[in-house]
């Protein structure tokens, strides 16, 4: 492991995503019980000329036929929602190998530490506060869309402590672990801080399609959905870089 260890953590959504990637929209859910919200979020999403809205619910049933029937590329998840609630929507999700594809943004009005452990467990890509300024919104499903992580600087924090914890009691580490490269566990354990390949490949100066690669390639041994998960294995393999 390298000596090289970060000196802040990143903004929540990072600089680098485009503001509007070219290609096809992507397409968006929304589950949410509460009207207003959903208002606000549907508002958002369809002035995005990258976006489109492919449905809306408003408990965990509901969100599950959603998801099951439109497949979106992101879905913006409600955690306090009647009929199930949003960890065991995002497990139902989440274990079903033909949905893989959808992200899964948890919106949420606090940042909880069980809700936070308990959704990265159950493979969130990342959590946004309800109350952050409607362009962070917009960029974040942007950001989980070019499968990148989502986590807050707080957040990250929480995770760090709150799996530290979990680790203490005997919490055993991520499957493929030891087929990790010297390389590639470093590169794991900058994933962990939130940094994009871009400014990992800064901090080390390499180039970012050399990040891309020993990143991805951990990917695949830890067998890792997306980055959140990642970084949910980098702490469990106690792959982290100390926190202040």
């Amino acid at each position: 492991m390298t000596d090289h260890v970060p000196n802040q953590v990143p903004n929540q959504v990072p600089d680098h995503v485009p503001d509007a990637p070219a290609g096809p929209p992507i397409r968006v859910a929304l589950a949410d019980d509460e009207a207003v919200v959903r208002m606000g979020l549907r508002v958002l999403v369809e002035r995005e000329p990258d976006m489109e809205l492919v449905g809306e619910a408003t408990d965990g049933p509901q969100t599950l036929d959603l998801v099951r029937r439109t497949r979106p590329d992101v879905l913006l998840l409600d955690m306090r929602m009647p009929g199930m609630d949003g960890v065991a929507t995002l497990r139902a999700i989440t274990a079903d190998p033909a949905l893989r594809a959808t992200k899964v943004v948890v919106v949420t009005t606090f940042e909880i530490d069980e809700y936070v452990f308990d959704s990265l467990q159950a493979g969130a890509s990342g959590f946004i506060l309800k109350e952050n300024a409607p362009a962070e919104l917009v960029r974040a499903i942007r950001v989980v869309a070019a499968g990148e992580a989502l986590l807050s600087p707080s957040i990250t924090r929480r995770v760090l402590g709150l799996f530290g914890r979990h680790l203490a009691d005997g919490t055993p580490p991520p499957a493929g672990l030891d087929e990790l490269t010297p390389r590639e566990r470093e590169m794991v354990a900058w994933a962990a801080t939130g940094r994009s390949n871009e400014e990992i490949a800064k901090e080390l100066t390499l180039s970012p399609d050399t990040v891309r690669t020993h990143i991805s390639r951990a990917m695949v041994k830890l067998h890792a959905r997306d980055r959140a998960q990642l970084v949910v294995f980098a702490v469990r393999a106690g792959l982290t870089f100390p926190t202040t």
